[in-house]
Formats: C-alpha cells, sequence, structure tokens
C-alpha cells in the first residue's frame, strides 16, 4: 500500500529540519558568548595610539620568552642575550585560550635558569598571559603559548 504526501506530511519535514538547524545554532550562539573571556582593550582606538611605539620598544628588550607546563609546575623562561633573567612581573594570569573559569595566577620562583609556579594544569591548549617590567622601564606584554613537552 502507497500513501500519499500530503501538504501536512511536507511541512512538518520543513518545519522539523529547520527547527534542528535553529536549535542547533542557538545553542552554539548560546555558549560562544557564554565562555568568551572579554575584551583585550577597553578603547581599541586608544590603545592603537601607541601599539607602533610600544612594539618597537619590547622588541628592543631582545627577549625570549616561552613557557612550558610539566605536570602541574609552569616553568617560565626570560632570556635576555642568551641568560636568563627575572624582571618585574606586574601581571601574570595562566588559563584557556577561550574561557576564564580556570584561569590562575601562578606566584613564581626563580631557580637561576627559570621562573617556576605551581598550577592546576593538564592537557589542551593553555595560555600564559604575562605583563613584565624591564630594568629600564619598558612594558612587556604577550600572551604566550604554553607548551607540553613530549
Amino acid at each position: 500500500m502507497i500513501r500519499e504526501i500530503k501538504g501536512w506530511h511536507v511541512f512538518a519535514g520543513f518545519s522539523m529540519a529547520f527547527g534542528v538547524i535553529i536549535a542547533v545554532n542557538l545553542t552554539l550562539a548560546f555558549k560562544a558568548v557564554r565562555t568568551f573571556p572579554g575584551l583585550e582593550v577597553k578603547n581599541s582606538y586608544v590603545a592603537s595610539q601607541s601599539f607602533d611605539r610600544d612594539k618597537a620598544a619590547q622588541l628592543g628588550l631582545g627577549w625570549e620568552v616561552s613557557a612550558t607546563l610539566r605536570g602541574n609546575e609552569l616553568e617560565l623562561v626570560i632570556l635576555e642575550g642568551g641568560r636568563a633573567i627575572v624582571p618585574q612581573i606586574e601581571s601574570a594570569t595562566f588559563g584557556r585560550a577561550t574561557s576564564v573559569a580556570q584561569d590562575q595566577t601562578p606566584e613564581f620562583t626563580f631557580d637561576g635558569a627559570a621562573l617556576r609556579a605551581s598550577v592546576q594544569g593538564g592537557r589542551g591548549n593553555w595560555n600564559l598571559r604575562l605583563k613584565a617590567r624591564a630594568e629600564d622601564g619598558t612594558l612587556f606584554q604577550q600572551r604566550i603559548i604554553v607548551r607540553h613537552p613530549s
């Protein structure tokens, strides 16, 4: 027995298909907005006025900066001319790239080769948002992708 497709069958099929699409889009949009960490700067125009000057001063420091996570120990290495240095750290935030829910403020100690801090880490993408001041007063600020040694 062959059943006839009527208008309400077509309407129900289209309604269900578009309903699923709209529900998925709303769910993804809600999750994206809820987990967005926020603004980098309050006023991008004001920040742009000194960007090139600040970038040139920061690059002029010649610092090589890297961060590594080994277990629950965060290692921050700042090299100037090949030797480890300890600048004044104004702020450091260790956390995920897309969410502020797991953000931590590490307390670093220098062991002669690197700055080390105990953190609650794990697998995945972690960042260290660092603001440090050089001896000459130059502000160094960078978002450092934290590496996991294999």
